[in-house]
């Protein structure tokens, strides 16, 4: 048996009243609660006064329905008023409510209206197929839903709890060492939290209280969650390296933002991959050596203009978004290898033909040639730009993308693999 409590007027007393009558509950809405009730019949008696001891606790104004499901419950205690015990015949019970009752979605209540559906009554009466060929799976539920008929567990609701803690120093500290030992004092703690929760963090905040009275604040947003504090740690420090303070520091604040850990599948025919936590430390030591704007993945630009690209970090949304679906064809093709930068070259032409090709590791002549491929563009800024590309195959067996530019220079673009 279940009991819900509802208060038109949302408020904290709803919520402590489930939590004097069941150690878990859920929390519908702010003002609608529900909870299971069938161990309290030795304290209490019947479900009727189970009911009424939950009604004299809430106090005035509270909607109280037992049930035997707990979506009943809940239609109940929203739609009558005072104490309802509801034992056996849920739909008779329910059968006088307006069909409003239900979460119905604006196109179901055109429908239910066009058909004259005023009453939980009504619905109950259409027959089960022809409501599962109209209205599709939420018709059908919807239905269960009017029969009390709908049977699931609750929906445990588990209060946010702030991962966070503060540490006030004595003297202030200038040097890392000192600091990470008070920042590893905190995560061992929060992380050993989050695992007694089985929750992670995606998301950390340092907030580093000077002496000059400002705040340095730092935050890590991590591609996948983890709980490592280790891992963590040694983020936090290279990031603190990279942007240490400006003064001494005289209290240090940390806050973790729990979410869902990332659960994984491996495949039994595929080698494991890097763990992500590890791959993450990777890639934040290379942006400590390279420069933040020098690591992340390529997003390409909205221009013509060949390769061009920009990096964004690699926890973006853009570079989710920015992948070429026709690469996942199957199809063989040639793939260009470009050179970084591009090679200058030296190339003799018969007319506007090359016809040989030196460049640096790069010698032949060139036995066919396709092109020349003609493009432009940004002619409208300081940065214009134009070209010739030819594809060409050279006596080495090798083919190569070549462009010339307005200065007549030539460049050895790619080679295909």
């Amino acid at each position: 048996m279940y009991a819900c409590v509802h208060r038109e007027t949302a408020s904290a007393e709803v919520h402590s009243v489930a939590e004097c009558f069941a150690p878990i509950f859920e929390l519908t809405t702010p003002g609608t609660v529900v909870f299971d009730i069938s161990g309290l019949g030795r304290l209490y008696g019947s479900p009727r006064q189970i009911a009424e001891a939950i009604s004299r606790r809430a106090g005035a104004g509270v909607n109280v329905a037992v049930a035997a499901n707990v979506d009943t419950a809940i239609l109940a205690a929203r739609n009558f008023s005072g104490v309802t015990i509801i034992r056996g015949n849920d739909a008779a019970a329910l059968a006088p409510l307006g069909i409003e009752a239900l979460p119905l979605s604006p196109e179901m209540w055109e429908t239910l209206d066009s058909w004259g559906i005023r009453t939980l009554a009504d619905f109950t009466k259409l027959p089960p197929l022809g409501i599962a060929e109209r209205l599709g799976p939420e018709g059908v539920q919807l239905q269960d839903l009017a029969r009390g008929a709908m049977e699931r567990p609750l929906r445990i609701h588990k209060p946010q709890v702030p991962y966070e803690d503060r540490i006030e120093l004595e003297h202030p500290v200038e040097l890392l060492e000192p600091l990470l030992f008070l920042i590893s004092r905190i995560l061992n703690d929060l992380c050993a939290r989050l695992e007694s929760q089985a929750l992670a963090a995606n998301e950390i905040t340092v907030r580093l209280e000077l002496e000059n009275k400002t705040d340095h604040t730092r935050t890590l947003r991590l591609p996948l969650p983890t709980r490592d504090s280790r891992t963590i740690l040694k983020l936090l420090q290279l990031d603190v390296e990279a942007h240490p303070p400006s003064a001494p520091m005289t209290a240090v604040s940390l806050s973790l933002k729990a979410v869902e850990p990332r659960r994984v599948q491996n495949d039994i025919f595929l080698p494991p991959t890097p763990e992500p936590d590890k791959l993450e430390l990777t890639l934040t030591r290379i942006r400590a050596l390279v420069g933040e704007e020098n690591a992340g993945g390529p997003v390409l630009l909205d221009t013509h203009r060949p390769r061009a690209f920009r990096l964004v970090k690699a926890e973006s949304q853009e570079v989710r978004k920015s992948g070429n679906q026709e690469l996942l064809k199957t199809e063989s093709r040639l793939v260009p290898r470009y050179f970084s930068p591009p090679v200058v070259a030296a190339v003799k032409c018969e007319g506007v033909r090359p016809v040989r090709v030196d460049a640096a590791d790069i010698h032949g002549n060139v036995v066919m040639a396709a092109g020349p491929w003609r493009s432009c563009g940004e002619w409208w800024t300081s940065d214009a730009w134009s070209r010739d590309e030819w594809d060409i195959a050279l006596s080495n067996d090798r083919l190569y993308r070549i462009y010339c530019e307005p200065s007549q220079k030539w460049f050895v673009e790619a080679l295909y693999d």
